[in-house]
């Protein structure tokens, strides 16, 4: 375990192994400094950008500079161990701590096809395993829950809602959703080189209401990959999708709150995660589900932190697929506040988080490899198959095209490093 406390004039970091002594030191990092570094490192994260020619490069002097100063000074206690489980506060939770190199590395900048030098960064995700937890003591709790119902079903999920009229009138138009890892250039394009530079960035569409006076739910962006996301999921579990996913209309806030979602083992969500202030008069971290004039439903399409409180699991996993569902008001402020902690309180182990706004392919190939991983090996930690499941996206082939050239390869850490698991890592 390694437990960080960022403060305003001083900060410290304990390593405390499973066996053997621990080991403690002073951080020469305060929490401003600190909130600034990460920032500056989130910059390549943040997909603010139109294509993927425009994504930055991963600032790897700065990240080693953070991995000198926070992890280095511990490292004998730490490091002969496979997984690590971090708690801490401040800014540090907004960077999932894989994506540190453990040396001082440099890419090459000429690596065809693009990004593809940062698959020779050693990453502290090449060695091991991470989980965050909120406080030591809930690592105790989640580690005391009582024994699970062996009778339970593997998935159900909720995805691909619709937030108005509009919305829904064009889903039903669409006969079948294309996968979500389909080619993303044409089979014409010879010179992958100079297609790459205009190729458009297809990522989840965000949240945008900071200039909106009065945004509604009718003004969310669809997430119709998200369909597709999780029905490779489920077919990743074995599971029926048409019985396992609520998608669209039936992806609504009654099924929610009126089903057993005590019988499974994985629930999960594939859309928008909001924090007050995203939604006029919400006051509340919550999840967008359909809209309840288009589903012919009672209520406001919101499941509100108040309203998962009120669940009752009994999930070895809750999925938050979505948009940014670790930062802002979730991990970044306490490595798992709102919606998470709803989750824990609900009844469930872990969560798995986004911590910016994913790639759509990537992040679908992703998650699905996380579950694969796990039904195949059924020993497999949580934190090991989210571990292995990144070191495959970042030495796979990437993007590629009709013909099978890959375009850009998901070296470059906004495609493998999204997703976070916090709660318990351990066990299935």
């Amino acid at each position: 375990m390694l437990s960080f406390y960022f403060g305003e004039y001083g900060s410290f970091v304990w390593a405390v192994p499973k066996d053997g002594a621990a080991a403690f030191a002073s951080v020469p990092v305060k929490a401003g400094e600190l909130a600034s570094k990460v920032h500056k490192l989130r910059a390549a994260l943040e997909p603010q950008f139109a294509t993927v020619s425009e994504i930055p490069p991963f600032d790897l002097a700065l990240a080693y500079e953070l991995y000198g100063s926070l992890l280095k000074p511990v490292e004998a206690a730490w490091q002969p161990a496979q997984s690590l489980i971090v708690v801490t506060n401040g800014a540090l939770g907004e960077l999932p701590l894989g994506l540190l190199p453990t040396a001082p590395a440099q890419i090459d900048t000429h690596a065809k096809p693009l990004f593809a030098g940062y698959r020779d960064v050693p990453w502290l995700a090449r060695s091991h395993a991470i989980t965050v937890v909120p406080l030591a003591s809930a690592l105790v709790t989640l580690r005391h829950l009582p024994p699970r119902a062996p009778t339970r079903d593997t998935l159900i999920g909720f995805g691909d809602p619709y937030f108005n009229e509009a919305e829904a009138a064009e889903a039903a138009q669409t006969e079948t959703s294309p996968p979500a890892n389909a080619p993303q250039v044409s089979a014409a394009a010879d010179e992958p080189d100079v297609v790459t530079r205009g190729l458009p960035f297809k990522q989840r569409a965000s949240v945008r209401t900071e200039d909106v006076d009065a945004a509604q739910l009718a003004m969310l962006p669809r997430l119709p990959d998200t369909r597709s996301e999780l029905t490779a999921i489920a077919k990743a579990l074995n599971a029926d999708p048409n019985k396992a996913l609520y998608l669209g209309k039936a992806a609504n806030e009654q099924n929610v709150e009126t089903m057993d979602l005590s019988r499974f083992r994985i629930v999960a969500f594939a859309t928008h995660g909001l924090v007050p202030g995203d939604l006029d008069g919400l006051t509340q971290p919550a999840l967008a589900l359909t809209a309840p004039q288009v589903a012919g439903v009672k209520g406001d399409g919101l499941l509100t932190m108040e309203k998962i409180l009120a669940l009752k699991l009994d999930a070895d996993w809750v999925v938050l697929s979505a948009c940014n569902t670790a930062a802002g008001a979730g991990a970044g402020a306490e490595a798992a506040s709102g919606l998470g902690s709803a989750f824990f309180y609900a009844g469930t182990r872990a969560l798995l988080v986004t911590n910016w706004s994913v790639h759509s392919a990537s992040a679908s190939e992703l998650t699905t490899g996380v579950f694969r991983r796990q039904a195949a090996d059924p020993t497999l930690s949580r934190a090991e198959a989210l571990r292995q499941s990144m070191m495959a996206l970042l030495d796979g082939p990437g993007a590629v095209n009709a013909t099978g050239r890959t375009v850009f390869t998901y070296a470059h850490p906004l495609f493998w490093a999204p997703y976070s698991v916090i709660g318990d890592g351990g066990g299935t």
